[in-house]
């Protein structure tokens, strides 16, 4: 049964994009609003004497979720803002590597970028050629790039442009045993596929909660393996920095990330809410039917294409998002007539030389939002041949 009376989606369109920054459920957003007024009521009494508290309970709710101590995760605004403060927490010297794949996130290999130029180190890209066929063709694959300079390896757990679940469990272990560190952009994975941060095994990991998890804007968290936190630097330096025995949460981890000046800390305290959104309406029975509907949109859209999907199918690569490859088309032409014709919000994505419509399947999609978008295509495809 949808989910779509939950949600306040424009209802004329066919929302297919919950992966860019996904879409909140009414008691969710309605939990978001109750802590904002409670904060503009008597914001002295609540950020300077309750909040530390409530953070606390709030990130107590996520870790249970996630299989983390409170006090290894701290709230951050978004996945971005974690691998900054990772990136610049690591200190990096001339010649040293930070390996990754073909398949990032612009933004956060940009970060990495950043930081390498500053530092001498290297950010090297191994290729990941589509289509993969196993996770042992993956790690292999993956690890023909690391060298004795490698200290770092960094990799999504869901890639976003090519949504891709990667074997970052088996990844962590071998790179513990090499002594490299690793750190898991976990933007896409929880609420899509279950994350046990204890199961998956990196030093950081920093994942959103308002894209699968189905929370509001403004809500990510930072994970940091206790015996790592000492290396975790503050982007800014406010009042936690000197906290003391009166004012500490008890974590310095904590303290150095938590409170960074006066913000609306109302995303972060709803994470419960979302959690417990999820909980009341069995989310794994929900994820398993968004799979099989991608699935069949997969399906469709490459016998329309005549192209091969990019991972099989009966696998377990893809969950709510994933993608179906485009025969060469002129995308931007392809995406406004898609918008504007038949009310569809899906990305279309160029990666290297393939193009590749991204689908996402939430629970407020149906069976007929999938059937519009593949009876669109089939109808536009042949007239944006590029």
């Amino acid at each position: 049964m949808s989910l779509k009376e939950y949600f306040l989606l424009d209802p004329d369109i066919v929302f297919l994009n919950h992966g860019s920054f996904g879409a909140s459920p009414k008691p969710v957003f309605e939990a978001y609003q109750n802590w904002q007024l409670r904060l503009e009521r008597q914001p002295v009494l609540f950020l300077g004497r309750e909040l530390d508290a409530l953070l606390g309970e709030s990130r107590s709710v996520l870790g249970k979720y996630l299989d983390a101590a409170a006090d290894d995760l701290v709230y951050i605004p978004n996945a971005t803002h974690g691998v900054n403060i990772i990136a610049r927490s690591l200190h990096l010297n001339p010649g040293d590597e930070v390996l990754t794949i073909d398949h990032e996130y612009g933004a956060c290999d940009y970060t990495w970028d950043f930081n390498c130029q500053k530092t001498g180190a290297q950010y090297i890209h191994q290729s990941l050629p589509l289509p993969v066929h196993s996770e042992a063709e993956i790690i292999a694959r993956f690890w023909l790039g690391v060298t004795p300079r490698t200290r770092v390896i960094y990799l999504s757990h869901i890639t976003s442009p090519t949504a891709l679940r990667l074997p970052v469990e088996k990844i962590c272990q071998r790179a513990r045993q090499a002594g490299i560190l690793t750190v898991i952009d976990a933007a896409h994975s929880p609420g899509q596929i279950p994350v046990d941060l204890q199961s998956l095994g990196a030093d950081f990991v920093f994942g959103n909660c308002h894209k699968w998890m189905l929370n509001v804007k403004g809500s990510a968290f930072l994970y940091v393996r206790r015996e790592r936190q000492a290396l975790v630097e503050p982007l800014i330096v406010s009042w936690g920095y000197g906290a003391t025995p009166e004012t500490t949460t008890g974590s310095r981890y904590v303290d150095l990330l938590q409170w960074t000046g006066t913000k609306d800390p109302a995303a972060a305290l709803t994470v419960p809410a979302a959690i417990q959104f999820m909980q009341a309406h069995a989310w794994d029975e929900v994820r398993c039917e968004c799979h099989v509907l991608l699935r069949q949109a997969i399906e469709r859209i490459c016998e329309l294409s005549g192209l091969p999907p990019l991972y099989p199918l009966d696998s377990d690569f893809y969950s709510q998002m994933g993608i179906a490859p485009l025969p060469s088309s002129n995308l931007v032409i392809l995406k406004s007539r898609l918008y504007d014709e038949y009310k569809i919000e899906v990305p279309l994505i160029q990666w290297q030389d393939r193009q590749f419509v991204r689908i996402s399947v939430q629970g407020y999609n149906t069976s007929e939002d999938l059937e519009r978008l593949v009876k669109a295509l089939k109808i536009l495809l042949p007239q944006v041949a590029a």
